[in-house]
């Protein structure tokens, strides 16, 4: 059996509820007042409900006719999206993109960049995800991302192409209350051993998960990223290595306290990378805009 609707009979309730009369829609429409009300008439004659009273000198739609107007503009506004994407995406312009970023860069400048973006006008879905440590590679390869921002550790083989975006320093830290605080000198594995030590969990989903810079200790704690990491050390859940820039202020306002240790973290460089034979216009934007970015500026 035909569905009965169509988005032009959409159109055709909609014009009338808008304009207020069948005269005034036909005149939007460029059609005969006639040529509306057949189309109305067969629609109700399809659907067995009156869609209008036209009882009064004015037209008005019945509970019926109001629930499939309702119904029936979002129908009409995702065909007027879907009409606009097909058009942009033959102009060059991605309808969606997915950005990776690993949770060691600040949030706030990559959403900087994503306003800037908005500036411009064009129909792009940005997606933004959560990634640590090898999940930055993983969603690349996986095909979970387009673009991955923050990626550390070995560059995977295949057909990439990657900018470096600098190298993430580390301090070890606690809170100020903290008992290894009171200890005098560098502190040690030994020491570090001795308290509950706090994780940004590996993201990736089919590569080998990686525990970078972690800490023998009788325990962990293990988050899902960096945010929650520097809020658990700060409030004494658990010590260890956090990111220099992204708590700069904290350890300026003496929420976090940074100590020498014996074992010392060495810096890791940061990637930001996409693959090679992928072209959009969305894409390209994101990489230049992206690449002039200081993320490791201190907070």
């Amino acid at each position: 059996m035909q569905n009965p609707l169509s988005l032009d009979a959409l159109r055709v309730l909609d014009a009338i509820e808008r304009r207020g009369s069948f005269q005034a829609a036909a005149e939007a429409l460029h059609k005969v007042p006639s040529a509306l009300s057949y189309t109305v008439q067969k629609l109700e004659s399809d659907l067995g409900v009156v869609l209008f009273d036209r009882s009064r000198q004015r037209a008005r739609l019945t509970a019926a006719g109001t629930l499939l107007l309702e119904r029936g503009r979002k129908l009409l506004q995702d065909a007027a999206d879907l009409e606009e994407a097909v058009r942009q995406l033959e102009s060059g312009w991605e309808t969606t993109l997915r950005i990776a970023r690993d949770t060691v860069l600040p949030i706030d400048r990559l959403l900087q960049q994503v306003r800037a973006f908005n500036g411009l006008g064009q129909q792009v879905t940005v997606q933004i995800s959560e990634e640590v440590l090898g999940g930055g590679w993983d969603a690349l390869v996986a095909g979970r991302c387009d673009l991955t921002l923050g990626a550390s550790g070995d560059i995977p083989k295949g057909v990439f192409e990657y900018r470096a975006l600098g190298a993430v320093e580390f301090v070890f830290a606690v809170a100020p209350e903290h008992p290894l605080t009171r200890r005098e000198g560098p502190v040690d594995a030994d020491d570090i051993a001795a308290f509950p030590t706090v994780i940004a969990a590996d993201t990736s989903l089919i590569s080998p998960a990686r525990s970078s810079g972690l800490l023998a200790s009788r325990q962990s704690l293990r988050v899902a990223n960096m945010d929650a990491k520097i809020q658990a050390q700060c409030l004494g859940v658990g010590v260890g290595f956090l990111p220099r820039h992204m708590v700069a202020d904290l350890l300026r306002r003496g929420k976090l306290v940074a100590l020498p240790c014996a074992v010392p973290r060495p810096p890791i460089p940061l990637y930001m990378a996409w693959r090679k034979h992928q072209q959009g216009r969305a894409l390209a934007w994101f990489v230049e805009a992206c690449a002039r970015v200081d993320w490791l500026r201190a907070n």
